[in-house]
């Protein structure tokens, strides 16, 4: 069981990327706001994290989360800033692993 100690660390640490993370959609709003109305994207990336701030569609939330073909396990995420997890390539790398292995 975990100690008082253990629990507080992991709380901090977790306050500390909500933080981060909410320092970083702060910055991607102020970047696309500086730009002149014409030439915003809501989308884009502060040095190597993603954001995008467009309302999600169905075919970018396949294409993000659910894409067995797609090259990466991680890509952008569909709304706000980061990443998020590509369920289909994860699902279709372990069919490959169990197929091989059976």
């Amino acid at each position: 069981m975990a100690s008082q100690d253990e629990r507080a660390t992991g709380m901090d640490l977790q306050k500390l990327i909500r933080l981060i993370t909410l320092g970083l959609a702060v910055a991607a709003v102020v970047k696309e706001l500086r730009k002149p109305a014409e030439e915003r994207t809501w989308n884009g990336a502060l040095g190597f994290v993603p954001y995008d701030f467009r309302v999600p569609t169905l075919a970018r939330v396949k294409e993000r989360m659910w894409d067995p073909e797609g090259a990466h396990l991680i890509s952008p995420r569909v709304f706000g800033v980061g990443w998020t997890l590509n369920v289909g390539r994860l699902v279709e790398l372990v069919r490959q692993r169990v197929s091989a292995a059976g």
